[in-house]
């Protein structure tokens, strides 16, 4: 199931939302694809879209959930990379 939040997260200007899937990343990318949202908008487990692609996200088909509980979802899925994942290693 594809997922959303609400656009409440400000950056450059605007207002974004996450977009997320709690089956597959391949379920994601084909969404955001669907929807117009570049590559380079995913950011490790989701998408960030802006204010403007929310309602299209809806009428696609995404759930609207609180952005607590879609992280929980990301969680449950197994499909939460948290930030510390992606820093490179500090071993010599």
């Amino acid at each position: 199931m594809i997922l959303v939040d609400e656009p409440l997260w400000p950056a450059r200007g605007r207002l974004w939302s996450h977009l997320v899937s709690d089956l597959s990343y391949d379920e994601l990318h084909v969404f955001a694809e669907m929807l117009g949202a570049p590559r380079r908008a995913f950011d490790r487990d989701h998408y960030d879209i802006p204010d403007m692609r929310f309602r299209s996200a809806l009428w696609l088909g995404a759930v609207l959930l609180p952005s607590r509980e879609l992280a929980a979802r990301l969680r449950t899925a197994g499909l939460r990379r948290p930030k510390h994942l992606n820093r490179p290693s500090r071993r010599p």
